[in-house]
């Protein structure tokens, strides 16, 4: 299992599904503000996403790295795959990514990431992002939190030093009256701001800081293809 596939399995006892319903809501409405046919949603998680934009008649696609998210998106009926986005071949009005994607890349991988993204789009295609403020960081992620089902536990500790985010998750599963353990550790970075002002294929034309758990612990990222 990998460490994304071991999120997937604690994200429902993390407690974070307000946060990204109000995400959804900033990202819908960034949307409206153009002509968007087809989107391609890059680290799509459960499809909730795509479920919303379906609704307004707009054509979904879905990638994840994430095995058992993708197979989840499928058991909706969604369009998804388990690909890193340098194998879509597809062409799209917007892409997006929800819920710190781009933190989870180094700058090197990100680089890599954002070219790619630019390829998939067309022309004046609009990419959306947003990432942790150092006060997401420290402020929001950093610390420990737990949760006991009585079937599952879960034990997640967060420290944050030297611009990473490293986050150890431990879950149990109740097995008839043994528990299966599951651990590993997800590292996450922060990105300062003009690491995206000068790249390869993308301009960032709107950036907003904003406020989902503390005080500007976010800041969503559009950008146009150029």
């Amino acid at each position: 299992m990998t460490n994304l596939d071991l999120y997937s399995k604690a994200e429902h006892l993390l407690g974070i599904e307000e946060a990204t319903e109000a995400l959804y809501d900033v990202y819908r409405g960034e949307l409206d503000d153009y002509e968007v046919k087809t989107l391609l949603d890059v680290g799509c998680g459960r499809g909730g996403f795509m479920e919303r934009l379906i609704s307004d008649g707009i054509t979904c696609k879905g990638i994840d790295l994430s095995q058992m998210m993708v197979d989840a998106c499928k058991a909706k009926g969604l369009d998804a795959q388990c690909i890193d986005i340098k194998e879509e071949s597809g062409k799209y009005d917007a892409i997006v990514s929800i819920f710190d994607v781009l933190n989870f890349m180094d700058k090197d991988g990100l680089t890599s990431f954002l070219e790619s993204v630019a390829s998939c789009l067309n022309e004046d295609g609009i990419f959306i992002a947003d990432i942790n403020t150092l006060s997401g960081f420290a402020d929001v992620a950093e610390g420990s939190m737990s949760n006991d089902t009585g079937e599952e536990f879960l034990s997640v500790d967060a420290v944050f030093e030297n611009n990473e985010l490293h986050t150890k998750i431990t879950l149990f599963e109740k097995e008839n009256e043994l528990y299966r353990k599951y651990q590993d550790t997800i590292v996450q970075y922060f990105h300062k701001l003009n690491f995206f002002k000068n790249l390869n294929g993308l301009k960032l034309i709107d950036k907003q800081t904003f406020s989902l758990y503390a005080e500007e612990d976010k800041t969503l990222l559009i950008f146009k293809k150029k």
